[in-house]
């Protein structure tokens, strides 16, 4: 069940234009460009995340992808889950925001990868709205909610 945004995010541009039917839109804080290959493994002993530099109000050339990081801070209550959906107007841009599932407790401000398919880029300018967050609740709470690495990341 789609639940009620109310007290699980802040940071708003502006909460009357980003609130939505069935969730909120998330804004660009920051674009970075990948500056170096990261590592994944199994248990995160070798993990290592790609670092970027800041390319905030520069045109994306179409073909890669880019790291962004929203405005607003999310607090995913203990028994919901988030996920993040790209606006249709990201989409007729020719560009996708792919996203992974935001963890009951995790709070932060969350990452999203841009990927530019339009082969003549974008320009996202500052507080463009491009995700939306929807909220889903879940039949019981968990036992214990995020207590990862990204805990409190980006605040």
């Amino acid at each position: 069940m789609i639940i009620s945004h109310e007290g699980y995010v802040e940071n708003f541009v502006n909460e009357d234009v980003q609130r939505q039917g069935t969730g909120v839109d998330l804004t660009v804080r920051r674009i970075e460009r990948f500056t170096e290959a990261g590592r994944l493994d199994f248990d995160n002993s070798s993990r290592k995340i790609s670092s970027g530099e800041d390319i905030s109000g520069d045109k994306l050339e179409g073909g890669n992808s880019y790291r962004i990081t929203y405005n607003e801070k999310i607090s995913i209550p203990e028994d919901a889950m988030g996920l993040v959906f790209p606006r249709s107007s990201l989409l007729r841009n020719g560009c996708h925001l792919v996203t992974a599932v935001w963890d009951p407790g995790y709070e932060g401000r969350g990452q999203g990868l841009l990927q530019v398919l339009n082969p003549e880029g974008i320009v996202l300018e500052k507080n463009a709205r491009i995700g939306q967050i929807v909220f889903f609740g879940l039949e019981e709470g968990v036992r214990e909610g995020y207590k990862g690495k990204y805990q409190g990341e980006n605040c």
